[in-house]
C-alpha cells in the first residue's frame, strides 16, 4: 500500500461515486476500478459494495478506510512539522568562545537569541583562543569567537575592539609603577596576548616587575586588583563604568596610539547555511551595529 492508495480509499469513501472520485483523483474510471480491485486483493476483503446509487462501505471497508484516514492525518502532521522546521529556528547552536568574551559580552547576545528562538538549543564551551581554533578545525563547534590576531582561512567577521588599561586603586600615572612595592597581578592567557603585554612593559620600563602574582582566571585577577592587592593590565570588556573606585590608565604603543584587543567570529562558510547559525549571526550583527549607532 502506498500513500496514494490510502488517499484513493479516503476519496472513494467521501464521494461514494466512482465517476466523481476518478475526476477528483485525475484518473480514468477503469484505472480507478483496477486500483481498487488490487487494494481489495491486498487486504483480502471487499471494501465497497457497488450499487445503482453508488458505493457503499462494507464493515471491513469502514475499518480499512478509518485506517487510511489516520495515515493521511499523520502525513499531514509530518508536513506541518516540516514546514515549521523551515519557518522556525531549531537545532543546536554550538559555540566555542574565549573565556573573557563568554563572561562579559556573549551572555547578552545569547539572552536575546534564546528569547527570539525558544526552540533552538545552545552548546557553549569556553577557553583560550588556541583551544577554540582546535575545536573549529576538528568540527566540534559551528562557530568560534576568539581574541587577538588569527590567520583563519574561513569566514571571519570582526566583532569589536577594546582598549587595554593598567588598573589599580592607588596608581594614577603609569610612571608610578616603578615606585610601588605592590605586585603586578597577571592572568594566564594565550601566548600572543602575554607577549603583547611583555612588549609594552619592556618598552615602557626597560625592566621587569619587582613582584608578580600569576592567577589562572581573569576574573580572579580583576577581583584581586579591585581589593587593592596589586595592579593589573585588563581589557575594557572586563571593566564597568559603574566601577569608579579604581584608576584606569590606557596603554599606548610606540606611536602613542591606544593598544587595543580585537575580537573575531570565525567559522566555515558551510555552517552559515544552518538556520540556527545564521539566526545567531543576525543577532550578533544587530548588537554590533547598535553599539556604533
Amino acid at each position: 500500500m502506498s500513500l496514494s492508495d490510502y488517499q484513493l480509499l479516503v476519496v472513494l469513501a467521501e464521494e461514494a461515486n466512482m465517476r466523481k472520485a476518478a475526476e477528483r483523483l485525475f484518473v480514468s474510471q477503469p484505472a480507478l476500478s483496477q486500483r481498487l480491485q488490487n487494494i481489495e486483493k491486498y487486504w483480502g476483503v471487499q471494501l465497497f459494495i457497488r450499487t445503482q446509487k453508488g458505493l457503499v462501505l462494507t464493515p471491513s471497508g469502514e475499518l480499512v478506510v478509518n485506517f487510511a484516514k489516520s495515515i493521511m492525518e499523520k502525513q499531514e502532521n509530518v508536513f506541518e512539522e516540516l514546514q515549521a522546521l523551515h519557518s522556525k529556528v531549531h537545532g543546536t547552536l554550538k559555540i566555542a568562545c574565549a573565556s573573557i568574551v563568554g563572561q562579559n559580552w556573549l551572555p547578552k547576545v545569547l539572552k536575546e537569541f534564546v528569547r527570539i528562538y525558544p526552540h533552538a538549543k545552545v552548546s557553549l564551551i569556553t577557553g583560550w583562543s588556541s583551544e577554540i581554533l582546535k575545536s573549529l578545525y576538528e568540527g566540534e563547534v559551528h562557530i568560534g569567537i576568539i581574541r587577538g590576531t588569527t590567520d583563519w582561512k574561513g569566514v571571519k567577521h570582526h566583532l569589536f575592539e577594546d582598549q587595554l588599561y593598567l588598573v589599580d586603586r592607588e596608581i594614577q600615572k603609569v610612571e608610578e609603577v616603578l615606585e610601588t612595592d605592590r605586585p603586578f597581578i597577571q592572568f594566564k592567557s594565550d601566548s600572543n596576548y602575554y607577549q603583547e603585554i611583555q612588549d609594552w612593559w619592556h618598552r615602557q620600563f626597560q625592566t621587569f616587575p619587582r613582584r608578580t602574582i600569576v592567577v589562572d582566571q581573569i576574573e580572579t585577577c580583576k577581583q584581586m586588583t579591585f581589593n587593592g592587592i596589586g595592579y593589573a593590565i585588563l581589557p575594557a570588556i572586563t571593566l564597568s563604568d559603574s566601577e569608579t573606585d579604581v584608576y584606569r590608565i590606557p596603554l599606548m604603543d610606540d606611536k602613542n596610539h591606544f593598544i587595543k584587543r580585537d575580537t573575531w567570529l570565525l567559522g566555515y562558510e558551510s555552517v552559515f547555511e544552518l538556520r540556527q547559525v545564521q539566526a545567531f549571526f543576525d543577532i550578533v550583527q544587530s548588537f554590533i551595529s547598535h553599539k556604533y549607532d
